[in-house]
Order: C-alpha cells, then sequence, then structure tokens
C-alpha cells in the first residue's frame, strides 16, 4: 500500500486531461457530480456506479456502549450511516495478482 490519498484537486485533474474541459470547468462539474451524490445520499437514494459500487445510508438504532478507560456504560444514540459496497467488478481488480518480476 502506497499511503498516497487521492484528492478532489487530483480528482479534477484527471477530469480535466481526460475530457479537455477548463481546468475550473472540470473541478466544476466533479463538484456538480459530488453535489449529486451527496444529495441523494442525504434524501435516503442509493447511489450506484457501474463496475464501481453503490452507496446507501442506513438507520442505527441505540445501544449501549462502554467508556474504554473508564468501564462506563454510555448510550450510544440513534444515527445514519453510510456503507459502501463495492461491485464485482471492483473486488476483482483489487484481488487480482500483478506478475512481479525480480
Amino acid at each position: 500500500m502506497t499511503g498516497q490519498t487521492i484528492t478532489r484537486a487530483d480528482l479534477g485533474e484527471a477530469v480535466y486531461q481526460a475530457v479537455g474541459l477548463s481546468r475550473n470547468e472540470s473541478a466544476d462539474l466533479l463538484e456538480m457530480v459530488l453535489d449529486m451524490m451527496s444529495k441523494a445520499l442525504v434524501e435516503g437514494q442509493a447511489v450506484k456506479i457501474s463496475s464501481f459500487g453503490s452507496f446507501s445510508s442506513r438507520q442505527k438504532g441505540q445501544r449501549v456502549g462502554r467508556n474504554p478507560k473508564t468501564g462506563e456504560e454510555v448510550p450510544i444514540l440513534p444515527r445514519k450511516v453510510l456503507v459502501f459496497k463495492p461491485s464485482q467488478v471492483l473486488k476483482s481488480r483489487l484481488n487480482e495478482r500483478t506478475d512481479v518480476k525480480e
């Protein structure tokens, strides 16, 4: 694992190089896509991206947690969480073995 993180700027630059829009237009396009995805998830819709995976929100109920330092029981309030399920194509890509030549 390289430890490198891909940022919005990196994605915007990739769109710029692949599509040929200006850098500002590429960044705006990326922001529009991310905004649409965010709004859909907030509204409870699933977001499915072919050959990549699907994002959805899920409601978690209240439960009792424990403070690891003191051992005291603490209620954990109900909340929504974001869930990502990778597609079979992405799983296959992650598990491909590349031939390493020494």
